[in-house]
């Protein structure tokens, strides 16, 4: 049996089960504009697709043994009923972060910019999945889809600007906040 992971897509165009709400880059050069987007593995190209962002969900990379307990003690699956709001969030990091040590790049993450401690606090309302791209040569190196109920969503923008205000995000040099909304199931 083969231990390959298969790179999820998600695919912008016109049409697609989530309706794009909105489209803003947040830092660096921006995605073309669509109204649609599609997400899963080995999905066919239908047109011309506005863009193509692939990433593999792989294990967490930062997390201690006891983190991921909690995290998987708390977190919700996607795809939950009443979750009709998400974001799909590509990211890049600078050269300098790649040019860290691990060690450095978690104390960064953990201690000074506490992302896991935040993280937490949103759980279980805002579920999500990172997906990484980086080694796939992408124009990114994490994407992040979350989902949350309508009434969750000033939760979910809680949740960016405590991330985005720590000192890791001083390290992201391309970021592209895509809202959507499903539109069938």
């Amino acid at each position: 049996m083969s231990s390959r992971l298969f790179p999820t897509s998600f695919i912008g165009g016109a049409h697609g089960p989530w309706r794009v709400t909105a489209m803003t880059a947040l830092t660096g050069e921006a995605l073309p504009a669509v109204s649609a987007v599609t997400v899963g593995e080995s999905l066919p190209a239908a047109g011309a697709p506005g863009f193509t962002l692939r990433g593999v969900a792989s294990h967490l990379r930062y997390t201690t043994r006891s983190e991921r307990e909690e995290l998987i003690g708390k977190q919700e699956d996607l795809g939950r009923p009443g979750a009709s709001h998400a974001a799909l969030i590509p990211l890049r990091k600078s050269p300098a972060w790649w040019a860290l040590a691990q060690d450095e790049r978690r104390q960064i993450m953990v201690d000074a910019a506490r992302h896991f401690a935040i993280g937490l606090r949103y759980l279980p309302a805002i579920a999500r999945k990172l997906y990484h791209s980086r080694e796939l040569g992408e124009g990114f190196d994490f994407i992040t889809w979350f989902e949350f109920a309508p009434h969750d969503a000033a939760a979910f923008d809680e949740l960016l600007a405590a991330l985005r205000e720590s000192q890791e995000w001083r390290y992201v040099d391309r970021e592209v906040d895509i809202r959507l909304l499903r539109t069938a199931r």
